[in-house]
């Protein structure tokens, strides 16, 4: 048997991690309990036996299949103390898996009516962040993100609290759901609040719809990083561009695989991607979902792209050069990618 260095101890960042979809299966199930909450049975079935629900968002009914599942998950959130072991156990999952710097994504508005309203939902959330990152050494940060399937309005009003928090720990500002419904450029003017107040403009494209929906985020909403990105692979000239501007795609092969974007792990395009020159930062999505987290990123990319040890580094260090972290952080964990690979393999 080939010997393989352990993706565990390569030193990566972690740039698409949505808040709810973090969550430990047990967490999930312990919280439910407590608060009487009844879930859906294809996610007790999917939390109880490890194995993800079988999911299909490429028609709109198996998005809103999808949705219910998670917001069954989100529901069983309802007090501070739940937000707090949240996060914690997010970070732990990612320390474990070799994560150096995560920036967790959140929108605030689907917790404020249990946790007091929108700013004592994101400073609760801030604050544990805090507390977390100091505690377990992991650099963590969050990116708020709005939801396009409500109304733009909405988004301002969430770009305009992520600017005001810049300082308590918010890094960047998203746009997320069904990237077919609503138009990116109806929310241009939340990313040029955002962007104004020097956070980085991360919005969701180029997974449930095509190459042009990467496109409008580039061009309308003049974005930094794409979430997602992987159907950029289906336009050459637009691969063109992201690597000509090293625009960092947030690709998460197992949530591709298990929204049925691709059939098999195989066909995500991370091959494409990579020998195009676009920088990618492999994340796990909504792991409580997709069933594996952030090293599984690294070991599809190994035995079903055929990726080498050598190119494994190469992506970790493009997540950390993707990520918002400090110069000296990505400078400490850059150093360690190095050595990971001149270590010799177990």
């Amino acid at each position: 048997m080939e010997h393989v260095r352990d993706v565990t101890e390569l030193p990566k960042a972690h740039l698409h991690l949505h808040f709810t979809g973090s969550m430990r299966p047990g967490t999930v199930l312990e919280l439910a309990d407590k608060y009487g909450v009844r879930l859906p049975e294809a996610l007790t079935d999917a939390l109880t036996s490890g194995e993800p629900p079988r999911l299909r968002a490429t028609d709109e009914r198996g998005w809103f299949r999808f949705q219910r599942l998670y917001d069954a998950a989100r529901s069983c959130l309802r007090e501070p103390e739940d937000i707090r072991r949240l996060v914690r156990e997010a970070a732990e999952e990612d320390v474990r898996d070799g994560s150096g710097w995560l920036e967790i994504q959140v929108d605030p508005t689907s917790y404020a009516p249990r946790l007091g309203g929108l700013i004592p939902a994101l400073e609760i959330i801030l604050d544990a962040v805090e507390t977390t990152s100091r505690e377990t050494g992991l650099g963590m940060r969050v990116l708020v993100a709005a939801n396009r399937m409500k109304h733009p309005l909405d988004a301002r009003t969430l770009a305009r609290l992520a600017v005001r928090y810049a300082d308590r720990g918010v890094v960047g500002f998203g746009l997320s759901n069904d990237e077919r419904r609503g138009m990116a450029r109806d929310f241009d003017r939340a990313f040029h609040i955002a962007r104004e107040g020097g956070l980085l403009a991360a919005p969701h494209g180029g997974e449930l719809a095509g190459p042009a929906s990467v496109r409008d985020c580039l061009d309308d909403l003049h974005a930094s990083r794409i979430g997602h990105g992987v159907r950029a692979a289906e336009d050459p000239r637009l691969l063109k561009r992201l690597a000509d501007r090293e625009i960092t795609c947030e690709v998460c092969p197992a949530s591709n695989v298990a929204l049925g974007v691709y059939e098999k792990a195989e066909d995500v395009p991370l091959r494409t991607l990579f020998e195009a020159g676009v920088p990618m930062a492999l994340g796990a999505d909504d792991p409580l979902l997709f069933g594996s987290r952030l090293a599984a990123q690294y070991d599809i990319a190994r035995r079903h792209n055929a990726f080498t040890d050598a190119e494994l580094a190469e992506l970790a260090r493009q997540s950390v050069r993707g990520s918002a972290a400090p110069e000296d952080t990505k400078a400490k964990l850059l150093a360690g990618i190095d050595a990971w690979l001149v270590a010799p393999p177990s």
